[in-house]
């Protein structure tokens, strides 16, 4: 079955991997990101998360079948928060009128295994509350844990909107997927550095072979977005290669 998706930061990473997933498959895919995709849009801001909806609207008026919100970036900062928090939660809301067009409509927001992490609560209840300028300046007071919170609050919310009657009550299944540690663009400069390798391999013990690659990421966030049954909803499937398990064997 040939489906239309529209992936966010379909250029790299997790989100190029899937969308090249997806066109081998035989579905049409309607990448975004800030370049070389076919919607250039910044997401961090409320402009280009505006100008990308109309523009998916416009290539695709009659519908969607699957979104994945998987732009994101990890620096310490308030840009990640507007991004990987904003950028991720506009795209879902903002397409949802499109999704509910489809005979089986399905969304996957990329959350993280970060979100398990203690960090700033502040910001995390901020984002839930909507208010986006307390968020941004709350991260700015403290921002290293700008990644793991931002994945937090997405998973929050994710877990609320699904069961909501604007999702599962339009017949739309959203959930969201946790990756462990990827060898991606976005980590590349994590596994040059020495001291950093050795943090991972304490914050994310595995026991797989090796960290993943994209595409094994990919491979789960097609199924999320391409299963037929309704009944899979408003979960976070950690796909991390054991490391959820190792730190939190009582906790399912």
């Amino acid at each position: 079955m040939h489906r239309t998706m529209v992936i966010t930061g379909a250029a790299s990473g997790i989100g190029k991997a899937t969308a090249e997933m997806c066109r081998v498959a035989g579905d049409r895919v309607i990448g975004v990101d800030l370049a070389g995709t076919d919607i250039t849009a910044d997401l961090s801001v409320p402009a280009g998360r505006a100008a990308m909806i109309a523009a998916v609207a416009t290539l695709a008026p009659d519908g969607i079948d699957g979104v994945l919100a998987g732009a994101g970036i990890s620096h310490p900062g308030p840009a990640t928060i507007a991004i990987n928090y904003y950028g991720a939660v506009a795209t879902l809301e903002g397409l949802l009128p499109l999704l509910t067009k489809s005979a089986n409509p399905r969304a996957v927001a990329i959350c993280s295994t970060a979100a398990m992490l203690p960090g700033n609560d502040a910001v995390v209840q901020a984002c839930l509350a909507g208010d986006e300028t307390a968020a941004l300046a709350s991260c700015a007071a403290a921002p290293i844990s700008a990644y793991l919170d931002s994945k937090k609050a997405l998973a929050m919310w994710m877990r609320v909107a699904a069961v909501s009657p604007e999702w599962a009550g339009a017949g739309v299944s959203l959930n969201g997927i946790g990756p462990g540690v990827v060898r991606s663009p976005m980590t590349a400069p994590l596994f040059d550095d020495p001291a950093m390798v050795a943090a991972i391999r304490q914050s994310n013990p595995i026991v797989a072979k090796a960290y993943a690659q994209p595409e094994e990421i990919a491979e789960v966030i097609r199924f999320l977005l391409c299963v037929e049954t309704p009944y899979l909803l408003g979960q976070v499937i950690f796909v991390d290669g054991g490391s959820d398990a190792l730190l939190r064997p009582g906790q399912f």
